[in-house]
């Protein structure tokens, strides 16, 4: 289970993000000077009419919003990890997913934030980072 405390420290954690209260919904969300790559996401009164009428419910706890590579990288985390993430009908054709922080392990919450992040940074910067920072072998 992640908290929002997690989401921070992992986000705050690379070069050029920053945080920000949004303020369309007063969450915070972690930028870098390409936009947003995970932001703080409740439901507004059109998602949970939405979700409804398709037989949905939000789900309880914190759920932050992450950007995906795509459309096919979205729909494969929704197949693979259908209690973790999720979307709704905003997000339809969006390049991203909703994330339960209380049902995501704190790797994959890095992983996927990490995912997001190197979307948002400039290719130099992202090489740089990936050449510091090896994926683990097992």
């Amino acid at each position: 289970m992640a908290t929002l405390d997690d989401v921070r420290a992992i986000a705050l954690g690379f070069p050029g993000a920053v945080e920000r209260v949004d303020g369309h919904r007063g969450g915070a969300s972690w930028r870098t000077t390409g936009g947003p790559f995970a932001w703080q996401r409740g439901p507004s009164g059109r998602d949970l009419e939405q979700l409804a009428a398709l037989g949905r419910d939000w789900p309880p706890g914190d759920v932050i919003g992450v950007r995906t590579d795509g459309q096919q990288v979205k729909e494969a985390l929704l197949e693979s990890f259908p209690d973790v993430f999720f979307t709704i009908p905003h997000f339809d054709g969006y390049p991203a997913v909703l994330v339960r922080l209380d049902a995501i392990d704190l790797e994959h919450l890095r992983e996927v934030i990490t995912d997001a992040w190197l979307l948002k940074v400039t290719k130099r910067v992202a090489g740089e980072w990936l050449a510091a920072h090896p994926p683990a072998t097992g």
